[in-house]
């Protein structure tokens, strides 16, 4: 029994149990993945925007500045990687050119702080690796982890109180006279006073669920490229194309941790599990992105992902604005639809908002042992050596190093074994420590790390998980 349920734990969901965890109440999350950020919450740009590419008024401009303009505390707050690299949209035209100021008095309207224009000369100067012959220059705009971003979130709500239920997807959810839901899952019943749908690419299934119907989306998936760190030092902010109103641009991005993304495109799909990138898809990318950036190259290729966002589009082909609603009809729920990007930089200003929805309905009583600070694993790779001869005295296991690509240490991995949130696939290691993430992309260290999880949780081989259900690694030993 629960005063709160939250239906998907992505960078949204996370948010509202965190912000939610300041009161006294009884909160859940269900998620039907083995981890948080499975889906859209990471794998994205992982860009923090400025709010400027945004229709005035709407949910969209609102949340994405004031997550802008906070996120740097945020970052603190939570232990977080995060860099206000700034960032520029670059154009070559005179189109171009009136289109960006007009972006920059859109931004204004909103309240971005600090747009301008760069000239030839001040792009050069700023970005020598960049073509173009202007650019809007956003200062304030950065980059994240989002996958260290969205479990932070959730660590920080699962030690102020709420419980997290993975691999528990919802199949159905009834109301009694009362307004009292009782949520079935594949795997148990859950009874709650108040549903919050955040189920993103689900989120219209969710949302009949609960009574409420009417609303259709399409699922739009973005291709990535990840190119090897050894050229990250040539790009130090995201650097995008003049956007048109549906599309931001194929884009070329730096990461927090100094590879650089090329991408996303654009193409709608009805199949939102299908996460593959084709060869195809990936030439394009490239052709594109190198009129931007000419350093992109097939021998520094480690990689390619894809993103998939729930995006709710008008007759015009227009994208709509979030929804964030609460319904006296539909007591006791507040349904979000359409939450895709900016929602990695929206999330806590969304967040508050439904705490504010729910908090006209209810007297929310404050949780005075809240505790807003979360701290992280350490990167070992990042110390000076004093610090890393420090380390290694008091544990041993930082001296052996598992990964060597990223150089990830034994004590690292152990950590993030026994993570707060109780998850131990393989992604969950990765995307806590960054060890798989390397040139060899877990050639070396997949195998130690496997017989870790297997050691340390007690676990037959068979168990083991690479990332989703059924993922299996091993069928039984193996020489």
């Amino acid at each position: 029994m629960y005063d709160v349920i939250i239906i998907g734990a992505g960078v949204v969901g996370s948010a509202i149990a965190r912000e939610l965890s300041r009161y006294q109440l009884k909160i859940g999350v269900l998620e039907k993945n083995l981890d948080v950020c499975n889906e859209g919450s990471g794998r994205n740009s992982a860009v923090i925007h400025g709010g400027f590419a945004y229709d005035p008024g709407s949910n969209k401009a609102k949340f994405c500045v004031e997550g802008c303009l906070g996120f740097k505390e945020l970052a603190e707050e939570l232990d977080i990687p995060f860099r206000q690299t700034g960032k520029v949209l670059v154009g070559n035209t005179e189109e171009d050119y009136q289109h960006l100021l007009k972006t920059i008095e859109t931004g204004r309207v909103n309240g971005s702080i600090g747009l301008r224009m760069l000239d030839k000369e001040e792009l050069a100067n700023m970005l020598p690796s960049v073509i173009g012959e202007f650019a809007m220059y956003s200062p304030l705009s950065g980059i994240v982890d989002p996958f260290i971003y969205t479990i932070a979130l959730a660590e920080n709500a699962t030690t102020n109180g709420v419980d997290y239920f993975f691999n528990q997807e919802v199949t159905s959810i009834s109301r009694n006279s009362a307004h009292m839901h009782t949520i079935q899952t594949t795997k148990e019943v859950f009874e709650t006073k108040w549903v919050i749908n955040c189920a993103g690419l689900n989120c219209v299934a969710i949302s009949e669920m609960l009574g409420i119907a009417g609303y259709e989306i399409g699922f739009t998936k973005g291709d990535y490229i990840v190119l090897d760190n050894k050229v990250g030092s040539l790009l130090p902010m995201p650097v995008y194309p003049v956007p048109s109103r549906t599309y931001m641009g194929i884009h070329v991005t730096p990461t927090i941790d100094g590879n650089v993304t090329v991408g996303p495109n654009a193409n709608n799909v009805e199949d939102k599990s299908n996460y593959g990138v084709s060869k195809i898809h990936m030439d394009q990318l490239a052709e594109d992105a190198i009129t931007l950036w000419p350093h992109i190259h097939k021998k520094d290729y480690i990689r390619n992902y894809a993103g998939i966002q729930p995006t709710w589009i008008d007759k015009e082909g227009l994208i709509k604005d979030y929804v964030i609603e609460v319904n006296d009809k539909y007591a006791n729920v507040v349904n979000l639809i359409g939450i895709e990007s900016p929602a990695l930089t929206s999330a806590v200003p969304i967040a508050r908002h439904v705490v504010g929805l729910i908090s006209e309905k209810e007297d929310l009583k404050k949780n005075l042992e809240f505790n807003p600070s979360r701290k992280g694993i350490v990167k070992f790779s990042d110390q000076p050596d004093t610090v890393k001869a420090s380390l290694i005295e008091k544990n041993p296991d930082y001296g052996e190093i598992v990964c060597r690509c990223e150089m990830v240490s034994k004590a690292e991995i152990l950590e993030a074994i026994h993570n707060p949130l109780g998850v131990d696939t393989m992604l969950g290691i990765k995307y806590r420590t960054r060890a798989m993430m390397g040139r060899c992309q877990g050639g070396y260290c997949q195998m130690k790390i496997a017989a870790m999880i297997e050691e340390e949780k007690d676990k037959h081989v068979t168990e083991l998980m690479h990332g989703r259900q059924n993922s299996n690694l091993f069928t039984g030993k193996v020489k």
